[in-house]
């Protein structure tokens, strides 16, 4: 299907991110407020924009024990006036796990085409090296006390109150017939693809090099250095090194080497309209065709991005087979490959989307299409994906974002779709356009 092009069309004109860090990495000590400020100052500087015209700020951020005021934070504010942002700008911090930063453009169009604003900054940041221990349930235990329990909020990761993420994962995987051999090439796969984007300088597109300066107590400068490469990638990762690897909690396919760490970083896009974009003389760097939200039974959190796109193909009228690109976070290795397994079903992409949430599970596959399954695996996550860039889980939204934006630029444009899961099986998708 040709786009066409209106005033009207709601637009990303910046789409910029720090490096990723890898946990008590590089940014161990970069405070969470000071590591989104990066990111937005630089969305801001590359296009020479007057922070003036940032009139709302939607800003993912899921965790706020780490940040200095951990009673009511207000990180998305905080961040802003580090980013010299006006303090007049009106900001909401929010968490849905790491769908935020893709959900902060499909909150912050909202706002563009009801006309409350006419350009908004999205994003989002996360810092798992600042997380700290938990020393619960104390407060009304009087002064006395010979022992403490010790808390360690992000390990294992997950919920309480429900299995962890990477045990249904895995167990999700082998229900659409995933091994964890298919995950384990995937990972492989996707180191191999970040190595080469990077070498041939794709990512310098959307990343910036991030300074890091250290000082002594009395303020005085004691070292500087300057982070250009996402600190999850390994060069020298092999099927046999990965193969060796125990499964984590106990689950049936997931290890550490087929999923992500725990990184920092922080990821920003500035939205607005075309006809702002044109007044304004900005470059635009992709159309937002449609965003979706969407929400499943929480064991099955692998299958989201896949029925987030499907809502996307159907707001927009495309079919699967007008999508150059596909960008699906890779939360664990299987998260993409099972979403692709349910995008290559006949049945599935037959009906209505509505009709197909209901029957979210293994069903949902009989009918399923080999060759089509290959044809997307080919389309997906081309430079690499999480397993090797890292996975600061609010900001990981709008990275996949950029990078498919990024990457249709290099490929003469044309459509993308992407997606990414979240906790207890949220997920939101988008579907760009570059000229």
């Amino acid at each position: 299907m040709i786009f066409e092009k209106s005033k009207d069309d709601l637009v990303c004109v910046s789409a910029v991110r720090t490096p990723f860090g890898r946990i008590g990495g590089s940014l161990r000590d970069v405070d969470i407020y000071d590591l989104g400020a990066v990111a937005m100052r630089h969305s801001m500087v590359r296009i020479d924009l007057d922070p003036a015209c940032i009139e709302e700020v939607w800003w993912g951020n899921g965790d706020t024990t780490n940040t200095k005021d951990p009673y009511t934070p207000v990180v998305a504010r905080q961040t802003l006036l580090k980013a010299e942002i006006p303090p007049e700008t009106a900001s909401v911090s929010f968490d849905q796990a790491c769908i935020s930063a893709m959900s902060a453009v499909a909150y912050g169009s909202r706002s563009l085409r009801l006309g409350e604003a006419e350009m908004v900054m999205t994003g989002g940041s996360t810092s798992f090296s600042t997380v700290p221990f938990l020393l619960r349930d104390i407060r009304w235990e009087g002064r006395r006390h010979t022992s403490f329990l010790i808390e360690d909020p992000i390990i294992p990761l997950g919920y309480k109150d429900y299995a962890p993420v990477a045990v249904d994962a895995g167990e999700v995987a082998l229900d659409y017939g995933v091994s964890r051999e298919e995950q384990d090439e995937f990972a492989v796969a996707s180191h191999a693809r970040y190595g080469a984007a990077w070498e041939g300088g794709f990512f310098k597109h959307e990343m910036e090099p991030f300074e890091i300066v250290k000082k002594d107590k009395k303020g005085k400068e004691i070292d500087r250095k300057t982070l250009e490469l996402d600190e999850q990638y390994r060069k020298d990762i092999s099927l046999e090194k990965l193969a060796k690897l125990k499964t984590v909690f106990c689950s049936k396919t997931c290890t550490a080497g087929n999923a992500p760490g725990m990184n920092d970083g922080a990821s920003a896009q500035i939205i607005t309209t075309r006809e702002k974009a044109e007044k304004l003389g900005l470059d635009v760097l992709y159309t937002i065709v449609a965003t979706s939200l969407v929400s499943l039974q929480a064991r099955i959190m692998p299958v989201t991005p896949g029925f987030a796109i499907k809502k996307c193909l159907d707001m927009a009228g495309l079919q699967m087979d007008e999508l150059k690109l596909l960008e699906i976070n890779e939360a664990f290795a299987c998260v993409p490959l099972v979403s692709c397994k349910l995008l290559s079903n006949r049945r599935f992409l037959k009906s209505d989307y509505k009709e197909m949430v209901g029957t979210a599970s293994v069903e949902a596959i009989l009918d399923n299409d080999e060759a089509l399954y290959q044809d997307l695996k080919g389309r997906l996550n081309v430079n690499g994906g999480a397993i090797a860039i890292g996975h600061p889980n609010t900001a990981s939204g709008a990275r996949i974002m950029m990078t498919a934006a990024y990457n249709l630029k290099q490929q003469g444009g044309g459509y993308a779709a992407c997606a990414i899961c979240g906790g207890l099986a949220q997920g939101a998708g988008a579907i760009i356009w570059v000229e």
